[in-house]
Formats: structure tokens, C-alpha cells, sequence
């Protein structure tokens, strides 16, 4: 009696399984197909090799009868696929958020430029306004009439004291600190400087400036360019320097930038 009752329970506990990693698999496979579709194609086809209305009409209609070696064997191709392609969905993922995590560190630093820039103004304001008072007490003690010298009144020229002008703005100021902020983190031509300082909302003559003041050698932030263009995909030269020309490095800074990635 016993004998015949273990059979059915070893059947009726790898059907459950069967059904249970069958409808997980599937599930798994429906989620992830639209936003993953390599590993939700695979998890889909786990699940059918698993569920048991699946091998059945598989059986049925085209007589290919799925044995247990087979349906394992499937399972294991199956979850190394799934882990080969989930590791490079995840890979570009880190890629695509690299970018967010320079843009906000550019922000911040931006925000430390600003604050120096406003102290270092105060401070300079402070010792022109002292300066500006000391002149006007002086001028009003000289002209007090003394009164030895009352019947002989003198005239003294009144001095005019003008504020001396900036020879450099606060907005220019900015825009040299906004520059060597992005030149830290990134490589940039010229051009490409000054439109990304122009997009910051700054004016195209204090773009200029600040692209201009930013110390930048020109040859060797082509070169950085290029390499970074090298590290993550392959280039002819020809292709190399147009898409330096593209980014707006001239023809020689280009040929520069080629010929120091060996190319």
C-alpha cells in the first residue's frame, strides 16, 4: 500500500514546484520584458519549459516531448543567459547615471565659487567705503576758516572723488570660475566652452571672457577628449577628428588630439 502512494506524492510535489517556479519565472519574464527585454525573453522561456499546460501542448501539437534532463539543461543555459544580460543592463544603467553625478558635483562646486566670489567682494567694498569717509572729514576740516585768517578767505578746490571703475566684473568673475569648474571634471574646445557658459545664462561677451581666462590649452583638452572618445568605443582617425571638428576643436586641435591617441 505504501508503495503505491509514494510514486503519486513525488509526482503531485514536481508538479506544485513545476507550477510554482512556472508562474514565478513568468511573472518575472512579463515585468522585466518592456524595460529588459533580453532577460524578460528568457525568463519567459523558463517558464514555459516549467508549466505543465505549456510541455503539453508542445507535446501535443508537435510531438517534442520535454524530458526532465532537457527541461534542467534548459534552466541552466536559461539563468546564465539571464545573468550575462541582466550584468550589462546594469553596466549601462552606472553609465547613464556617471553623467548626473558630475553635473550635480559641478553644481556644488559652483555654489563654493559663488559664496567665495560674494566674500571676496564684501571684503573689497569694506576698505573702499573706509577710505571714501576719511576723505570727506579731511575736506571738511580744510575748509573751516581758522580765525587768525578770517579776514583773508581762502578758496579751497573742492576735490571730486569718483569711485574708481572695475576693471573686471562680478558676472565675468563668474563665468572664468564657472569655466575652470568644467574644464575640471571634463574636456571642452573653445567654442563648445563658451556656448556651455552661454547656456549657463551668461553673456555672450562674458562667455567669452571666461573661456578666454579659464587657462585652458586648447591642444591638450583635445587630447583628453579624444582619449575619453577612445576609452569607450573604436575610431578610425578620420572619424576621431570629426568628431573632435563636431565638438568644436579646430582642424589642428583635432589632428592634436588624434595623433596623441596613437592614431
Amino acid at each position: 500500500m505504501s508503495e503505491q502512494t509514494t510514486p503519486s506524492k513525488k509526482i503531485s510535489v514536481g508538479l506544485i514546484l513545476s507550477w510554482i517556479f512556472g508562474v514565478l519565472f513568468a511573472l518575472t519574464g512579463i515585468v522585466s520584458v518592456f524595460s529588459e527585454p533580453i532577460p524578460g525573453l528568457v525568463m519567459l522561456v523558463m517558464a514555459a519549459v516549467l508549466l505543465p499546460p505549456v510541455t503539453k501542448l508542445v507535446d501535443q501539437k508537435w510531438k517534442f516531448h520535454l524530458s526532465k534532463g532537457m527541461k534542467i539543461v534548459v534552466i541552466i543555459i536559461g539563468f546564465i543567459i539571464f545573468g550575462a544580460t541582466i550584468d550589462t543592463s546594469n553596466v549601462s544603467t552606472t553609465q547613464q547615471a556617471e553623467p548626473q553625478k558630475e553635473e550635480q558635483q559641478a553644481t556644488q562646486n559652483e555654489d563654493v565659487v559663488n559664496e567665495t566670489v560674494t566674500t571676496e567682494q564684501v571684503n573689497e567694498e569694506q576698505p573702499q567705503t573706509e577710505t571714501n569717509e576719511q576723505v570727506a572729514n579731511e575736506e571738511k576740516t580744510e575748509t573751516i576758516p581758522t580765525p587768525e585768517k578770517a579776514e583773508i578767505p581762502t578758496e579751497i578746490p573742492e576735490e571730486t572723488t569718483t569711485a574708481p571703475v572695475p576693471s573686471v566684473t562680478v558676472s565675468q568673475k563668474n563665468a572664468v570660475a564657472k569655466a575652470k569648474s568644467y574644464l575640471g571634471y571634463s574636456a571642452f574646445s573653445y567654442t563648445g566652452l563658451i556656448e556651455q557658459l552661454e547656456y549657463e545664462q551668461f553673456s555672450h561677451a562674458d562667455a567669452v571672457y571666461g573661456a578666454d581666462n579659464s587657462g585652458a590649452d586648447w591642444n591638450e583638452q583635445a587630447a583628453k577628449k579624444a582619449q575619453a572618445y577612445m576609452e569607450y568605443s573604436a575610431f578610425s582617425r578620420g572619424s576621431l577628428i570629426e568628431q573632435l571638428k563636431y565638438d568644436g576643436f579646430t582642424q589642428a586641435q583635432a589632428e592634436y588630439g588624434a595623433d596623441s591617441v596613437g592614431l
